[in-house]
């Protein structure tokens, strides 16, 4: 395995990367005041801000925490800010219609099919607009026959992607399709812009020999380990919408592992999404919160690899 390039002296420019948020608007609030405080203000005011995706549905205040996110770059210009998609946010983009369409000319619905017979269970959206709908848009605003989630152990909050408190946090009920309407332009355009990869050159992390230099790549769930990388990452750059399902937002088993040719070029890969804290090697996870309300919300910064969290208790010296 190669292995990253190692400096002693050079200060390295500070990375955040900040897992899935899930509505939780204060859990946002003061997990930025942790990052400063922990990393202090003249780095934090100009390090690469990585948001990992998710950053609607099960918790109470999606409307407020995309304001938080479209308030940065002028509260904090000299940051970098980065806001990947997770696939609650795709699906949510998908129902406002601001998702691209496929670029081979197909319509959503011939994608469909793949899924026909998981609609009734899951209660698709048939509502105003659903013919031109991708289906994540379908199931994110559908209505959920079963009532509680056995994996999750809790209840459905409206839809498999629990999106009634998005709905709610618009003052629309839950599969309404004046949500279209309720939107503001300024989220439907952070919806629209947002990026479903990442990628660095040149980012730093603390190691027992060292910094090390390591390229740095991005992305909701991950990396479809058995998928050639370039490939992948082209489709993720394109945002080629012909899928009914993009595996590097929403898979699981299939993106939990590092591809092995990345080991030939060290590299970072960090995500969100699986609803934990992993940190093996360099694949890192970071959502330790998973939108459950009595967990915390967390970043990892580079180079230090130091976890912070929204709980976190920084005491003035």
């Amino acid at each position: 395995m190669a292995e990253p390039n190692t400096v002693s002296s050079t200060k390295s420019r500070v990375v955040c990367c900040i897992g899935d948020i899930h509505g939780f608007h204060t859990k946002l609030q003061n997990l930025w005041f942790n990052l400063e405080s922990s990393i202090g203000t003249t780095d934090f005011n100009t390090a690469l801000i990585i948001f990992l995706g998710d950053y609607c549905d099960r918790g109470p205040n999606t409307r407020e925490v995309i304001d938080f996110l479209i308030s940065l770059p002028s509260r904090y210009p000299d940051q970098t800010h980065v806001f990947l998609s997770g696939n609650h946010d795709f699906a949510f983009a998908a129902f406002v219609g601001v998702v691209p369409p496929p670029p081979d000319g197909s319509e959503f619905a011939e994608a469909w099919k793949e899924y026909e017979e998981n609609e009734e269970r899951e209660g698709w959206f048939k509502g105003e607009g659903y013919e031109r709908m991708h289906l994540q848009g379908r199931r994110w605003s559908g209505k959920i026959k079963a009532k509680f989630n056995v994996s999750k152990g809790t209840d459905y909050k409206g839809s498999i992607y629990d999106a009634a408190p998005t709905f709610e946090s618009y003052g629309v009920p839950h599969g309404s399709a004046v949500l279209v309407r309720a939107v503001p332009d300024e989220h439907k355009k952070f919806l629209a812009d947002m990026v479903w990869v990442h990628e660095e050159d040149d980012v730093c992390i603390e190691t027992g020999d060292g910094i090390k230099h390591c390229k740095l790549i991005a992305v909701h769930a991950g990396l479809v380990s058995n998928k050639d990388v370039k490939e992948q990452l082209n489709f993720l750059k394109a945002k080629d919408t012909r899928v009914p399902k993009v595996d590097s937002l929403s898979g699981r088993k299939n993106v939990w592992d590092m591809p092995k040719e990345l080991s030939e070029t060290p590299t970072i890969v960090v995500s969100g999404h699986h609803g934990k804290l992993h940190i093996e090697g360099r694949r890192l996870v970071i959502d330790e919160g998973g939108g459950y309300e009595h967990k915390p919300v967390a970043a990892i910064v580079l180079p230090s690899m130091k976890i912070v969290r929204d709980t976190d208790r920084f005491v003035a010296i």
